[in-house]
């Protein structure tokens, strides 16, 4: 039996760090980095005989995501010890919602190939985050820094309704614009602002019955993330073929091998323990707030991906990749106001700059200028400054020196040649090198002339006007 005759089941939980300016129990400062055990206080450190006092901040950024992701919010909730051992967890439990989450029975609407499909939400509930172990390189031990301790997190679980690494990654960056949009977080993954929890499980095509399902931990790369699903779906596939059973576990993702590693048996809620916070107040929310917040709610990209196609025209594939990430949008936004043409911002972007981004695995906050030199690009693009394959190469320049488009190709001497006179003697010369163009253009092969265009284009190191080179070889090649 081959793994087609398998189909993969996925639920995701994703753990979004939010950007309060304090954290969710204390007034340390909710800052990524700083020296070790600098952001502290006794209340992180869980010293005896101090209390929590919860951050109202954390409730609303946790409703907005709520009202955002088409959640029920819930007037009264609770918070819940949850808990366990580790060394980064001073306190031996984290302040988490176990039966009473502020946000339950939500979905969000992802893209696919066979067009549109619902992914279900569980919850949302707040919780702490833990602090963390950072390990000494000599095997000598670890050290632990509470600095990220009581850091205020939203813990999204979705329903299992993921079939595919495709749709987790096209979820995850859904789930990461919606939050974007809303400002409830800064998403960087690459500072552990966004990671996720993935649980895989494996089940024959035409089983109703899910498989038993192993759980990858605070996994923050889109691209690790989809790899890991790959080899995780295929490592279960095998066992089960070759006879064996699959363990309900923990497991670690290496990137470096490409593999998953046992870390210890899965848990349930039971091994926690849960029980009411007793130093911490019920929550209660009336209608009037959550009125409030849901009005104060930005454009989110569902309509704004509307207004793109009926404002802009632009189509639909455009729209979507524009409205993916707010990062993207922004600098949509600003450079159409200075170019005056999203066909060729957008285009742009959805090739040039997604491509550069995809080859140094960055992210579009990572991008390095603003609209503000995208649309200058543009206007020099659209005035027949510079040709289409100039543009790419400013774009490369940009991420590498961010500064105005016009000095870029002015330094590089990148001026578009318009000069008719010029031209020609260019269009003489490539006829004169490729009499064989000639013949198949008159024997009605077209593009011949595609490739005398693309020679004299060589020619000019790109700097030749490919509308003008057009004219001109169409004027020799039909005498």
């Amino acid at each position: 039996m081959s793994n087609q005759d398998y189909e993969i089941v996925i639920g995701l939980e994703v753990h979004c760090e939010l950007s309060t300016k304090t954290k969710i129990f204390c007034s340390c400062p909710n800052e990524f980095g700083g020296e070790p055990n600098t952001h502290c206080c006794p209340i992180c450190m869980a010293m005896p005989g101090t209390l929590p006092v919860l951050n109202e901040k954390v409730v609303e950024y946790a409703v907005k995501a709520g009202i955002a992701t088409n959640c029920q919010i819930a007037q009264n909730s609770k918070n819940d010890r949850k808990n366990y051992f580790y060394p980064d967890l001073p306190k031996a439990y984290q302040i988490s919602q176990f039966d009473m989450p502020l946000c339950y029975d939500g979905y969000v609407n992802i893209e696919t190939e066979e067009g549109e499909k619902r992914i279900r939400l569980e919850r949302i509930h707040i919780e702490e985050d833990a602090g963390k172990l950072n390990h000494d390189d000599y095997g000598r031990g670890s050290f632990v820094d509470l600095n990220r301790a009581g850091v205020p997190l939203i813990e999204c679980v979705s329903k299992p309704d993921l079939r595919s690494k495709e749709e987790v990654d096209s979820y995850l960056r859904k789930l990461k614009s919606i939050f974007e949009y809303i400002g409830i977080s800064d998403c960087k993954m690459q500072e552990g602002s966004l990671r996720a929890d993935v649980n895989v499980s494996v089940r024959k095509k035409g089983v109703n019955e899910f498989g038993t399902r192993t759980e990858m931990k605070n996994m923050n790369s889109f691209r690790s993330i989809s790899r890991a699903i790959e080899y995780e779906a295929n490592r279960q596939i095998e066992v089960l073929e070759n006879g064996g059973e699959i363990m309900q576990e923990t497991l670690r993702w290496d990137d470096i091998s490409g593999k998953t590693f046992s870390m210890r048996d899965k848990e349930e809620a039971q091994d926690y323990r849960y029980f009411p916070d007793p130093d911490l107040v019920a929550i209660e929310l009336s209608d009037e707030y959550i009125e409030n917040i849901k009005n104060e709610l930005p454009e989110l990209p569902e309509s704004r991906k509307k207004r793109y196609l009926e404002e802009y025209h632009l189509i639909p594939k455009a729209a979507n990749f524009v409205t993916s990430s707010k990062y993207y949008s922004e600098m949509f936004e600003e450079a159409i106001q200075i170019c005056k043409n999203p066909k060729i911002a957008s285009n742009l972007m959805m090739s040039e700059i997604a491509r550069i981004l995809n080859e140094r695995e960055e992210e579009p906050e990572q991008i390095p200028f603003s609209g503000k030199e995208l649309g200058e690009l543009v206007e020099l693009l659209d005035k027949g400054t510079i040709s289409s394959s100039i543009a790419k190469k400013v774009l490369e320049e940009l991420f590498e020196s961010p500064k105005s488009p016009n000095q870029i190709i002015e330094e590089k001497g990148w001026v578009q040649i318009s000069d008719e006179g010029a031209m020609k003697e260019v269009v003489r010369k490539i006829l004169e090198a490729n009499p064989q163009s000639i013949i198949d253009f008159q024997a009605g092969k077209d593009r011949a002339l595609g490739f005398l265009v693309g020679q004299a284009m060589k020619e000019t190191k790109g700097k030749a006007n490919p509308q003008l080179l057009n004219k001109l070889f169409l004027q020799q090649l039909k005498k």
